[in-house]
């Protein structure tokens, strides 16, 4: 409706806003509920970035290299985040994380205005309906269906609990309900049909759901186990993580140069090696275990895995998708991204809760191997559902149907 200009600098400013108002949360429900005003912003900037970037790169090395770049910032951003939180935890105060947050999204609100190409006038011509429908239904519904998932580990009798079934069913409810509604309603549906059209883009997304869920366990549990079980402090979790950050330099510009010679199919069957191996090395590391022997590799795979799988699917689906649908790209990525962090993190939560009465280790364990599996799973439909052409320079779609038109005429 208004373009990914507008979107991505109130996402950069809300952020700024609400970062200000975590850092001075008195009590616990405040914080909450500022970390969810954060969410919001998330969820304004993430895909409108990649609909500015899909829309003014034309297929091929280049936009090849910008994504691959753009990934590279999920990596670093990471370290970033490590590295600051450690920082205010070992020197300042917990607000100061807010706050420094709030400093760089201000930077970054400023830099975008001057910077970034303004798409504001193309896309109100385009006189684009809002689907109030589909928004009404599918948050709650996901809301609802998250919060069932999640928080039934923590219930006081797990599934039982009544409060837990009704939430789920409700969640469930509401996202049926979407699903009638955006088919066949509405006529200018969130996700539309066609989208989905595109060959190999369902098994690519269900794959990406997996991948991404088992991505949020990592991110989490790593950072847990190192600090519960290895005893590493808030600065020693930072240089822990320092190889996720180089890695992520050094497969941006690698990826960049390579994703128009090498089979996109066979680079994400390298990122799913790089999701297992996250896990896998945390999920036999014995008590006592070094490094440089586990953590180190398992930092390296982890950062592989993010980085490529993030650039093929930014690459494959604003590359298959008119200008018109970058704005879908983004928002489709995005949620893929993290819906499955929330869904499987509240699955993740539910084998540690099951596993407790074996010990704190053993139970951290069977979460490492639940996402070991997660990445073999979305492993195993890459290898039979989804197949990806070496990302090369190519005609983008709308000239393509214009080429075909022209030759219908002819």
């Amino acid at each position: 409706m208004y373009g990914g200009y507008v979107l991505y600098l109130a996402g950069a400013g809300w952020l700024t806003a609400s970062s200000i108002l975590a850092g001075f949360s008195q009590t616990w429900l405040m914080l909450i509920i500022c970390r969810a005003l954060q969410g919001f912003a998330l969820a304004a900037f993430l895909p409108s970035g990649i609909m500015i970037l899909g829309s003014t790169y034309r297929p091929g090395p280049r936009k090849n290299f910008i994504f691959s770049v753009y990934g590279a910032c999920a990596a670093l951003g990471f370290f970033a985040g490590i590295f600051f939180s450690g920082l205010c935890s070992q020197f300042l105060s917990w607000r100061w994380y807010f706050f420094i947050g709030a400093i760089l999204s201000a930077v970054t609100f400023i830099s975008s205005y001057f910077s970034v190409p303004s798409d504001f006038a193309e896309r109100r011509k385009a006189k684009v309906k809002m689907d109030w429908a589909g928004c009404c239904l599918s948050v709650p519904g996901a809301v609802l269906l998250v919060f069932a998932i999640a928080e039934s580990s923590y219930a006081p009798q797990g599934w039982k609990t009544p409060y837990i079934p009704v939430c789920f069913s409700l969640g469930v409810i509401f996202l049926g309900l979407m699903v009638y509604v955006e088919g066949w309603v509405v006529e200018h549906p969130l996700l539309p049909g066609d989208l989905f059209a595109v060959k190999y883009l369902t098994p690519l997304v269900i794959a990406l759901l997996c991948l991404y869920g088992s991505l949020g366990i990592y991110f989490l549990y790593a950072v847990l186990y190192m600090s519960d079980i290895m005893g590493a402090g808030p600065l020693q979790i930072v240089a822990w993580t320092v190889p996720m950050g180089v890695g992520g330099l050094i497969l941006a510009t690698a990826g960049g140069l390579i994703m128009h010679k090498v089979s996109g199919t066979i680079l994400m069957l390298i990122s799913c090696i790089g999701y297992a191996g996250s896990g896998l090395f945390f999920a036999v590391i014995p008590k006592g275990g070094i490094y440089w022997g586990f953590v180190f590799p398992a930092m390296i795979c982890g950062t592989v895995g993010i980085d490529i799988s993030f650039n093929i699917a930014n690459v494959f689906i604003t590359t298959h998708l008119p200008k018109a649908k970058q704005g879908l790209a983004g928002a489709l990525i995005n949620c893929t991204l993290h819906f499955g962090i929330a869904i499987f993190l509240g699955f993740a939560d539910i084998v540690k809760s099951e596993t407790e009465h074996l010990g704190q280790f053993k139970s951290f364990k069977a979460v490492f191997w639940f996402e070991t599996a997660l990445a073999l799973v979305g492993g195993l439909i890459v290898v039979f559902f989804v197949r990806i052409h070496h990302a090369k320079s190519d005609l983008t779609v709308e000239e393509r149907a214009a080429l075909t038109a022209e030759s219908r005429n002819a």
